[in-house]
């Protein structure tokens, strides 16, 4: 008789915990949620997370703030967010670099595709292939045959290893045999600096910084790394258009839950995204940066995070980038 009425008692507490648990999911949010953004403020991923935590106050009745919390190349912020609760009251708002940091670092304290639910996909950003205006390139077809007239004599800028931007030349390399000379920086500003002053011939920088100086005269655009021709640099045609077939790097910046979060809250701030980016307002807010918006759905965005991992992977083996401790 003890055991019947113990499981009657577990049947009756389950069939009482199930609507509970489905209301707390319902009424989310029912206090103030936390966008992670893990680098300093400013720049485009800080202030994607600002202007979707404004919308979501407004939508959703309840505050979405930012923290933000740099170092450690974006790790221990993500990090953070990985140790949260997957209640939907802590999000990530991250780079891409999410995909690139196992080649720069031996030991991750996470693993993206396990810790993480990726949610949407917010906003896209192209870079662009430029050289000094010195230099006598006119078109991406002659600067890929000058690197192969003389290997190793034309040099590039980059953020530094392991950067979007100097793997986004790896790829170019590994797509077309060229040998260029890689010559990294702390950061695009400084490369972009010595871009301009003539110091390195070329580089791959993202549109929004590139963009004034190449109308200015002082740099020539070559192609931008996106499918097809950004927005923001319509007459300059695509590395694939221009004959590196289907070749594509993005600066890009997702919204991300710990895993394991609630499939009823993924979706409603995917919904909540597109919803924003329907605002025409916000659309030129987000070109003003040289970007795109997004707001794929949780499954197209997740096949998207496994595929730059992919690609990435295969990019890091073939510069053979060696992880640091």
């Amino acid at each position: 008789m003890l055991r019947v009425a113990l499981a009657a008692t577990a049947v009756l507490s389950a069939c009482l915990a199930a609507p509970f648990g489905a209301q707390a999911q319902s009424n989310w949010p029912n206090k103030p949620v936390k966008i992670l953004v893990p680098t300093a403020a400013g720049g485009t991923a800080d202030s994607t997370a600002r202007m979707f935590a404004q919308h979501l106050s407004s939508k959703l009745g309840q505050q979405f703030y930012i923290e933000n919390r740099g170092g450690a190349g974006n790790v221990l912020g993500i990090d953070s967010v990985v140790r949260s609760p997957a209640d939907g009251y802590t999000l990530l708002l991250g780079a891409g670099t999410i995909t690139i940091n196992h080649l720069v670092y031996k030991k991750l304290p996470y693993d993206v595709l396990r810790d993480l639910t990726p949610v949407t996909q917010m906003v896209s950003v192209p870079n662009v292939l430029v050289v000094h205006a010195s230099q006598p390139m006119q078109t991406l077809a002659e600067y890929i045959a000058a690197a192969k007239a003389q290997p190793g004599k034309i040099n590039y800028a980059s953020a530094g290893v392991g950067s979007n931007l100097h793997l986004a030349m790896e790829l170019l390399k590994f797509r077309t045999g060229i040998d260029v000379t890689h010559v990294p920086y702390k950061g695009v500003g400084p490369a972009m600096s010595d871009t301009l002053a003539g110091h390195v011939m070329s580089m791959v920088s993202n549109v929004a910084s590139a963009k004034p100086h190449i109308e200015a005269g002082k740099l020539r655009a070559l192609g931008v790394t996106s499918l097809k021709r950004a927005p923001a640099l319509p007459g300059v045609p695509s590395i694939s258009e221009a004959g590196v077939k289907d070749y594509e790097v993005l600066n890009w910046f997702g919204l991300f839950a710990p895993a394991g979060t609630p499939k009823e809250i993924v979706d409603r701030l995917q919904v909540e995204a597109a919803a924003m980016y329907a605002d025409p307002e916000t659309g030129r807010r987000i070109a003003g940066e040289g970007a795109e918006p997004v707001a794929s759905k949780p499954g197209v965005f997740a096949a998207f995070v496994r595929d730059e991992i992919r690609k990435w992977d295969e990019v890091g083996k073939a510069a053979n980038i060696q992880p640091t401790e």
